[in-house]
């Protein structure tokens, strides 16, 4: 027998009313084009009759104990006995006889094939107002503007992988947001991705969406900032730098219109939270590395070529005594004045920026202990590799 060439997945729970119909569509693709192929029903715990439907139907069925979208398609990949495999949701919104785009861009060398609904089309009654117009095509946008995606749907269900690409992923999501990972992590082991035109129909059951509108969009959300700690914290970070800075080197010199110390307090404030997120972004981006969530990258790598513990300790330690001379300077003006009552415009000029110094130099301290804390560790992904 001549090996499997596709294995066609679908999550399942609670389908029986729609399953009959996707396995028949996905049999007739097979046949009608020749496919040596596999159904696989990832059921998710299902306690109607879809188990026995799906092996009636001439399926092959999974249990997958732990609940979730996710999980579904995980434990449906694991099975899957193909070279290539296409999943999609068994609520017949996906046309399963018209699987032959995605496999043929896989045999033409695509390591991920992803449906878009929006080139497709979607049919009245598909999609619900909120997800068609706002839910999804701002999640999209923001995976595009993160990532840099060829990828404009984002949350179509119906998409296409290559089996040996799959563990180089390490996909983890157990719910709706893996969708989005597993396109997030496609793009950062930079494998080749396409999308194919899909259309959606509306599903067949009669019951309620697994989908929840405010919750899964937020753990889509979720997860693009915490796949992305550059759009997460670095480039906040060095807004609040570039902005505070800039703010309180104006004031400096004194009363700038209706402005003083006041918001000179609020400058220093907005660079403090700048080096901390800074200093966030670079300790997030490592641990990903160091835990597989992220490939390293050339800018790691100069990172941790240049950069040590002595070094950031010396900066920090730098800061710190330039905020203590500043401060102490302050204290010498009170003495020469007995001691007594001054003008809080001009003494604060000098406490504002002592304090933040000072602040800023224990905090970036401690960065660089934790980071050298990180640089302990030896597996073979960890960041000390990158030295």
């Amino acid at each position: 027998m001549s090996p499997c060439e596709l294995s066609i997945v679908m999550p399942c729970l609670n389908e029986e009313k729609t399953l009959p119909v996707c396995i028949a569509k996905a049999k007739s693709f097979l046949e009608a084009h020749h496919v040596n192929g596999e159904i696989v029903i990832a059921d998710n715990g299902s306690t109607d009759r879809s188990r026995h439907i799906a092996e009636a139907a001439g399926a092959r069925v999974v249990a997958v104990t732990e609940r979730g979208y996710g999980s579904a398609i995980l434990g449906g990949i694991a099975a899957a006995q193909g070279t290539f495999i296409i999943i999609g949701d068994a609520d017949d919104s996906y046309d399963f006889a018209s699987l032959l785009p995605f496999l043929e861009k896989l045999r033409e060398g695509s390591d991920v094939v992803i449906g878009n609904r929006f080139r497709g089309g979607i049919k009245p009654g598909a999609m619900p107002f909120l997800h068609q117009y706002l839910g999804n095509p701002i999640l999209s946008f923001i995976g595009n503007l993160f990532f840099g995606s060829p990828v404009h749907d984002f949350h179509c269900g119906l998409r296409a992988i290559r089996a040996d690409v799959v563990p180089t992923l390490d996909l983890h999501a157990t719910g709706m947001e893996f969708a989005t990972e597993m396109i997030v992590k496609a793009i950062t082991h930079r494998l080749k991705i396409t999308e194919v035109p899909t259309v959606l129909h509306p599903d067949g059951r009669e019951k309620r969406s697994h989908l929840r509108t405010w919750r899964d969009g937020w753990r889509h959300l979720r997860l693009l900032l915490l796949y992305s700690p550059n759009w997460l914290f670095l480039y906040p970070g060095i807004l609040s730098i570039v902005l505070g800075t800039a703010v309180a080197v104006w004031l400096l010199p004194g009363q700038q219109y209706i402005l003083d110390v006041h918001t000179l307090l609020y400058a220093s404030a907005l660079v403090i939270l700048g080096v901390n997120a800074v200093s966030c972004a670079l300790i997030a981006k490592v641990f990903a590395v160091d835990a597989g969530l992220l490939p390293p990258t050339p800018l790691l790598r100069k990172i941790y070529g240049r950069y040590s513990l002595e070094i950031g300790v010396l900066i920090g330690v730098l800061l710190f005594l330039a905020g203590i001379g500043m401060s102490a300077y302050a204290f010498l003006i009170w003495g020469e004045r007995d001691f007594s009552n001054l003008n809080p415009q001009q003494v604060m000029r000098l406490t504002i920026p002592a304090v933040a110094l000072i602040l800023i130099g224990v905090q970036i301290i401690f960065s660089s202990f934790f980071l050298s804390v990180l640089r302990m560790q030896r597996s073979p992904r960890s960041p000390s590799s990158l030295r």
